[in-house]
């Protein structure tokens, strides 16, 4: 693995300075470099005649500069103008925010832009995605790579370091898989596989190769995850024992009766409790599903055991909600609760920090606030963390190490297709709970176009007559010249004024302080508040039964994901309840996504649909985990080869040195093995 590590910075034709710019693209040794796979490939002879685009169309075109200019708009943004001619017409090609391309733009050059075409006339306008300044060896090849570029570096030279590498290099990488196994699962040897990942011979050969570098990166990764797993579970933990009726006392203090589905985490969760080894469960349920009265329990037989429990949510708003529900759950039954967040006052936060370190507190429920330092508890058997995705699992490990290896139980109201999250959460158990309590009923959907609003609140005002609740929701909270977002202060003043007259409207966002944010949800709690303008500060946890309407602004804004944390506010008492989307999507992906919405009720359902839409690099949680070093795999689109690596990782005892070696070069930055 050695000669893998040699610094690019000696490879011939790099030197300092070209080494300096592979740097800022994240490759500083030879490792790296195989693995900066291309961004996307063409083939010269796909390519489209300039005097055939039209207005609109993506397209692929082949030219010869015939002139460059560079000027500035009026906000300061560089504007690259090449003009193109081929045997057909001419086009002008065009760079946002790149004036070092000039220099490379010399009358003669050929050159390849792979673009949004902008047409109006006899005038046509090229947005250049992708482009590479053609030379003999583009002009050979059948298939081309294109790969990321940052100044100081061109697809000419970034080639023929790669052909270097290659040839003398890739004969020293490791083959993780024997010989056997990839005839097995019809996978092509590593070396191959890099081969037609970089240049490859055709797109049979590049399916091949991409297959098996997802397989490899993915195997690796869960292989990693396994030994941590498999580390923890030798730990010593507490073995939790019932020393009273806690338990049973606290279910009669639900609301409700459990759902099977409750139940049978509970049974998970108790035996992990009971078990020697630490628990490390994950606890995932849609919007509503009951997680915290599942909690609730789990924290009551900690408590029964004779230990401290913890339990950490992301925001003061959600973590007051759970510390008025877990009051309401061990009302009357003798137990000691304390809130610590941010804003506890200096004497009542030394008053808390001390009976937790004596134990005189059972539950302590908090903000990153439970994290610090001078945070202590004197026995503490579990931490509870809500909301998992807002965490990074630094945070989550911190909080664990208050006590002696506590069990810990992380809840996500976020849902993700069973697949990603043995990925994302693979050094979790993973409890599901996949039906919602009796009596939940579906929230109706409906998309209006932004001219359209008005059907939505004269709705509105009908129903705050009958005595309902609304939430209307916005992105930003005060107006930006950059984009033409609605803000909540004024659409605030507007409900105020205009929509809701003769009501009380509220205003909640992000910048207000706890005390602000307290009131004015106690406010709409109690329902002295009948509409509240707020931001997204209120899209997981707050829960108030009588808000039945659910109005969100700009709805293209978000993502499928957050409309649906978002529409779970609602739907939870009696009254029917309505969720409109108002907006005005430009784009197929934001239309799509709105279609979705409506249609689609179920949260694996369209956390599936929003994976495939967005990509796994920007879902919920994975950026946490170091999934974003992965360069080949696409979670969104590899379900078959995240369950092909968790297989194969199946057969593999641990990591060997040599493994743990090349683990350790694979995710060298990944925040998930750092902070375990």
């Amino acid at each position: 693995m050695d000669v893998l590590r040699r610094e690019v910075q000696f490879l011939k034709g790099v030197g300092p300075r070209r080494s300096a710019f592979l740097k800022r693209v994240g490759v500083s040794t030879v490792f790296d470099l195989l693995w900066y796979i291309p961004r996307s490939y063409y083939s010269r002879n796909q390519v489209q005649n300039i005097a055939e685009l039209e207005d609109g169309q993506n397209c692929q075109v082949k030219g010869t500069v015939t002139a460059a200019s560079l000027k500035r708009s009026r906000r300061g943004m560089s504007i690259l103008q090449v003009l193109l001619r081929d045997s057909t017409g001419v086009a002008t090609a065009v760079w946002f925010n790149q004036p070092f391309l000039l220099d490379h733009m010399k009358k003669g050059q050929e050159i390849w832009i792979k673009g949004k075409v902008k047409a109006a006339y006899s005038w046509v306008e090229i947005h250049v995605q992708e482009y590479d300044l053609m030379d003999q060896d583009s002009i050979n090849r059948p298939v081309i790579p294109v790969y990321a570029l940052t100044e100081g570096l061109t697809q000419k030279a970034l080639r023929r370091l790669m052909e270097t590498v290659l040839s003398e290099y890739l004969p020293h990488y490791p083959e993780l898989l024997g010989e056997e196994m990839a005839r097995r699962f019809e996978l092509v040897d590593i070396h191959q596989a890099f081969l037609n990942i970089h240049f490859p011979a055709d797109r049979t050969a590049y399916q091949k190769a991409r297959r098996r570098l997802a397989c490899e990166e993915l195997l690796l990764f869960n292989l990693g995850l396994k030994q941590f797993k498999a580390s923890h579970q030798t730990q010593r933990g507490y073995i939790h024992r019932e020393q009273d009726q806690l338990v049973e006392q606290v279910k009669q203090q639900l609301p409700f009766q459990l759902t099977a589905a409750q139940q049978r985490v509970c049974r998970e969760i108790f035996a992990d409790m009971e078990a020697a080894r630490p628990m490390n469960r994950l606890l995932q349920g849609d919007v509503g599903a009951g997680k915290t009265a599942v909690a609730a329990l789990a924290v009551a037989k900690a408590i029964s055991s004779g230990f401290q429990a913890a339990m950490m949510a992301p925001t003061e708003i959600l973590a007051q909600q759970h510390f008025n529900s877990m009051t309401r759950f061990f009302h009357g039954l003798n137990r000691s609760l304390a809130l610590l967040t941010g804003s506890t006052g200096k004497a009542q936060r030394q008053e808390i920090l001390t009976a937790a370190s004596n134990g005189e507190i059972d539950l302590l429920v908090g903000t990153h606030a439970l994290i610090q330092e001078q945070v202590r508890f004197a026995a503490l058997g579990l931490v509870v963390v809500d909301e998992q995705h807002r965490f990074g699992v630094r945070q989550r490990a911190l909080l664990g190490d208050k006590g002696i290896s506590p069990d810990i139980l992380v809840m996500s109201a976020t849902p993700i297709p069973r697949t990603l999250a043995l990925t994302v959460y693979g050094d979790l158990d993973l409890s599901i709970i996949d039906a919602l309590p009796p009596g939940r009923k579906p929230v109706q959907t409906v998309f209006l176009k932004r001219e359209q609003r008005f059907k939505a609140y004269n709705f509105m005002a009908k129903q705050l007559a009958t005595g309902a609740q609304c939430y209307v929701v916005c992105p930003l909270i005060e107006e930006s010249e950059k984009q033409d977002l609605l803000a909540a202060a004024t659409l605030y003043e507007e409900l105020r004024d205009r929509l809701a007259p003769g009501f009380k409207v509220g205003l909640l966002h992000g910048k207000m302080k706890a005390a602000e944010k307290a009131a004015i949800m106690d406010s709409f709690k109690g329902g002295s508040i009948q509409v509240l303008v707020s931001t997204t500060v209120i899209e997981v946890g707050v829960d108030v039964p009588n808000a039945s309407i659910m109005i969100i602004e700009q709805a293209e804004r978000f993502g499928l994901s957050q409309l649906h944390q978002l529409r779970g506010r609602v739907g939870r008492g009696e009254r029917a309840s309505i969720c409109f989307l108002i907006g005005d999507p430009k784009s197929p992906e934001a239309l799509r996504r709105m279609y979705l919405m409506t249609r689609i009720h179920d949260g694996y359902r369209l956390a599936q649909a929003d994976l495939s839409l967005r990509g796994a690099g920007d879902f919920w949680g994975v950026r946490q985990h170091g999934l974003h070093q992965l360069r080949v795999a696409d979670l969104a689109r590899d379900s078959d080869i995240v369950e092909l690596s968790q297989k194969l990782a199946q057969g593999f005892a641990g990591l060997n040195p040599w493994q743990q070696d090349y683990f350790n070069m694979k995710f060298k930055k990944s925040p998930h093995i750092a902070a375990n």
